[in-house]
């Protein structure tokens, strides 16, 4: 796989908008949930079978990530926390990208690795 630097073509979507975009409303949405004191969500998964699923503590993760104690949110669920600094790395990538309208970075597969990576997401899903 090769990742190569170019500029935005017309017509092409503009993922970095889109995926900040989403981001944003979703925090957003996250803090109005928690300022309406609004009661926290459930897991279906730990309450039907009693373990926790690959989420539980996401939600406190968030929590300790927003009061910047890091170390708590990583305790809480590693993998939600990785999630959560990949997230704020691309945020950071696409603010840098969208205001000095530099090239985006895109990468090329061959088709061996687009069929790898379909058979990968696949199997994720099921």
């Amino acid at each position: 796989m090769r990742v190569i630097a170019r500029p935005l073509a017309p017509g092409e979507i503009d993922y970095e908008l889109v995926v900040l975009a989403g981001s944003v409303v979703g925090f957003i949405l996250a803090a109005c949930w928690f300022a309406l004191r609004l009661p926290w969500p459930i897991c279906v998964f730990h309450s039907i079978t009693g373990h926790p699923c690959l989420t539980c503590g996401a939600t406190r993760s968030a929590i300790a990530c927003v009061h910047a104690d890091f170390l708590t949110a990583l305790k809480w669920n590693p993998l939600v926390f990785t999630i959560y600094c990949g997230i704020a790395v691309f945020d950071a990538y696409a603010v840098a990208v969208l205001t000095t309208r530099s090239r985006r970075l895109r990468p090329c597969l061959s088709n061996g690795e687009k069929r790898l990576v379909r058979g990968m997401a696949i199997t994720l899903l099921l």
